[in-house]
């Protein structure tokens, strides 16, 4: 079974946008493998695009997290919260159809209430000039800890709702 199974590439995307209007988190839906099923920008900042951009960035700061936070969600059954190494906050919420994990949903790219970003690392990582990453970090947003608890509450009704709906077309 794969998430198109579940809701069409265009149903997905909206559930996205819902949570990047909802929350202001750049969101994605993930397969298994860590690759986005859909093709839908939603930047929550200015620094997010040009570190995804860098062959290193992607790698070595987006990749590595979701891999760890989606390995993580499909082993706690769970949504996970963390940092990336830039110092953006991460949430991702597991898709299970029974007991098989077909991948994620969740959003990145704000700072947590007490956190900052780490622009020693990015700049270590990607090469990227540290006066650059100061002035593309100004329009990171800050989310409190219960708009992030609402938003993986959010996100796991969501995702009840949309396997329910799956059993119902099923039936």
């Amino acid at each position: 079974m794969q998430l198109t199974d579940l809701l069409s590439i265009e149903k997905w995307t909206e559930l996205e946008l819902e949570l990047a209007d909802k929350f202001n988190l750049q969101s994605s839906v993930f397969n298994p493998d860590g690759i986005r099923i859909t093709n839908n920008p939603n930047w929550a900042n200015s620094l997010c695009p040009v570190i995804k951009s860098t062959e290193k960035g992607q790698s070595f700061i987006c990749a590595v997290a979701h891999m760890n936070m989606s390995n993580q969600a499909r082993e706690t059954k769970k949504a996970v919260v963390e940092e990336c190494d830039a110092g953006l906050l991460k949430l991702v919420v597991p898709i299970f159809f029974k007991e098989e994990y077909l991948g994620v949903v969740g959003g990145c790219g704000l700072l947590a209430e007490d956190g900052e970003v780490d622009e020693f690392a990015i700049n270590k990582i990607t090469e990227m000039d540290e006066e650059k990453i100061q002035a593309l970090s100004a329009d990171v947003q800050t989310i409190t800890d219960n708009a992030v608890q609402d938003a993986c509450d959010f996100l796991r009704k969501r995702v009840e709702e949309i396997i329910n709906d799956y059993t119902d077309r099923q039936k």
